[in-house]
């Protein structure tokens, strides 16, 4: 059993530690969406393929998952801050070799060193927090956490895309240069070690390597499959060979990490804290959370582009609304918990929020809706999503021995990210799918009575249009009837330019002509109408399948939460008789 004592700070070197963890963190919430209004940019200056264009998102995606229960099981044994300070370097050198990448791979490995880097900043974070403030405390500074990184996802893509447009999108990587420094140096001249004395750190290499083989290829699969990737026509089909060979892989890698883990001296993962009613129900809930948060709202700028209508621009402002309703949620629930001293019942009223949300977008979003009308859908939806990172973490955290607070932390982060990405690849499978059945089963109706030359022109730039509008391009919309139209009006044009000539000298039948060409070109506006309106009934059949499907997840979530146990929130850091040590 392991004696340890709750670190002792004055009330300034928490707020300094606060401040260096904070920029930390901001460090790597910004990196996470600043990235996002180059991708095009980056993909047409280095010349990307559209088959390696989906890894510089994968390749971050992979390391800052894997490394995630690493870094919790490090920082326990060699101390917070040296643990943060590796992170934070290893995260700006990769910066610096993706702002200098000349070809796609360069710049696909240099991703991957960024995400390696951002494990420890995300996961040292809220474990230094869980440091230096008790239980009873932690909720409100670990609300402000989640809030800040919400921000981030509303300021991200606007400095991107500021960046991208002024300077070049080098820079979107080049500027976490001296913010990183800056953090660096208040961290190694301000914040104090927070390492817990008689601690006998280990690294446990067999764990760390086959915890790599059980999450690497799952991730890889679940990113690359016909889930997220499908919906623009790109990825492997979930039955193929390299997906099931992956997802093989996975099953033997986990089954190894099990037995490794049992084993040795100082695992990255003590199986023992799955005892733990707390540890277990909490990280079930985290994942199912994290299958509902990003599954759920990934796919929602499609609908505000295709249905709603709004501009390419407009576009990158339609999630506003749902990420600032999720600071919200952060915060107050964090000030919340810390009054009151409970969180169960914040979970449930959050996950009920959750479900009504859930439900309403599924059962109510169509053609006709309005950006204001999914506002406050939005919000609703926000409002029940914002509270489960610090709630779920704070539970996870109050139910464990205070020197095992960074494995508990990392728990929580790694399920919740591979409940994210599972999440997309599950509701991505689905809207998908749907669309696709949606789409065949409009058009053919709405181009009955087309000659079959236009039927087979209508059919294949919407069904074009359903491949196109992939996660990876949300201010692009998938069928344009406007310019359809002003397509279909050159033509005309063209044609009777060259009928009037021969109408004027007295030519009855190119008169004839003329007037059955305006009539053809009304009938087909007509036509372009209808087939724009039955590729918005295919996606917002769609969408109403994914939040149905989503709203069953926060159900069972819901129901998860029921069963998980309630103990008092700490007032102290100091270990608790009869804790799990």
């Amino acid at each position: 059993m392991v004696v340890t004592q709750p670190f002792t700070l004055t009330r300034s070197e928490k707020i300094l530690t606060l401040a260096g963890v904070m920029l930390g963190m901001l460090l790597a919430a910004l990196d996470q969406t600043i990235v996002s209004t180059a991708g095009p940019a980056i993909q047409g200056d280095l010349g990307i393929p559209p088959s390696l264009y989906a890894w510089i998102t994968t390749s971050y995606l992979v390391t800052s998952t894997v490394l995630v229960p690493v870094y919790g099981k490090l920082s326990d044994g060699f101390g917070r801050r040296r643990i943060l300070v590796i992170g934070i370097i290893i995260f700006l050198a990769g910066s610096a070799l993706c702002g200098l990448s000349r070809t796609s791979l360069q710049l696909i490995l240099a991703r991957a060193l960024q995400g390696a880097g951002s494990a420890s900043l995300f996961t040292s974070s809220f474990a230094i927090v869980a440091d230096i403030f008790p239980p009873a405390e932690r909720g409100k500074y670990q609300g402000i956490f989640g809030g800040l990184f919400g921000l981030s996802s509303v300021v991200g893509p606007l400095v991107g895309g500021f960046l991208t447009d002024h300077l070049s999108w080098h820079w979107v990587f080049f500027v976490n240069l001296p913010l990183g420094l800056v953090a660096l140096g208040f961290i190694l001249t301000r914040m104090p070690p927070l390492r817990r004395d008689g601690a006998r750190p280990s690294v446990d290499l067999w764990g760390t390597f086959t915890l790599i083989v059980a999450t690497v290829p799952l991730l890889v699969a679940l990113s690359l499959g016909r889930g997220e990737s499908g919906v623009n026509g790109t990825g492997h089909a979930w039955g193929s060979p390299l997906i099931l060979g992956m997802l093989g892989l996975s099953v033997v890698g986990t089954g190894a990490f099990v037995v490794v883990e049992r084993f040795v001296r100082e695992p990255i993962l003590d199986l023992t804290l799955f005892r733990n009613r707390v540890f277990a129900v909490g990280n079930i809930a985290t994942f199912l959370n994290g299958v509902g948060f990003l599954g759920a709202i990934v796919f929602l700028p499609l609908f505000m582009v295709n249905v709603v209508g709004l501009s390419a621009t407009r576009s990158g402002f339609t999630l506003t609304p749902l990420t600032l309703s999720v600071v919200v949620g952060n915060v107050m629930a964090g000030q919340l918990v810390s009054r009151w001293g409970r969180y169960k019942p914040l979970m449930l009223v959050a996950q009920g929020v959750l479900m009504v949300a859930f439900g309403v977008m599924g059962f109510t979003l169509t053609p006709d809706s309005t950006q204001g009308e999914l506002t406050w859908k939005m919000v609703l939806v926000g409002l029940g999503l914002g509270p489960a990172i610090p709630l779920f973490t704070l539970a996870i955290q109050n139910g464990v021995a205070p020197h095992q607070v960074g494995v508990a932390t990392a728990s929580a982060t790694f399920f919740r990210l591979m409940g994210s990405t599972m999440g997309v690849a599950l509701l991505g499978t689905v809207f998908g799918g749907v669309l696709g059945s949606s789409m065949v089963t409009h058009m053919t109706e709405a181009t009955r009575e087309l000659p079959a030359e236009y039927r087979r022109s209508f059919v294949s730039q919407a069904m074009g249009g359903r491949q196109e509008a992939g996660e990876g391009a949300p201010g692009t919309r998938a069928f344009d009837a406007g310019a359809l139209k002003a397509r279909i009006a050159g033509d005309f044009a063209k044609q009777r330019d060259a009928l009037v000539p021969a109408a004027e000298g007295g030519d009855a039948a190119a008169r004839g002509t003329l007037s059955g060409l305006e009539r053809a070109q009304a009938s087909l506006d007509a036509s372009v109408d209808r087939v724009e309106m039955a590729f918005k009934q295919a996606f917002s059949e769609a969408i109403r399948a994914l939040y149905k499907v989503a709203l069953l997840v926060a159900g069972l979530s819901f129901l998860v939460v029921l069963a998980l146990p309630e103990l008092p929130l700490r007032k102290s850091n100091a270990p608790q008789p009869g804790a799990l040590e």
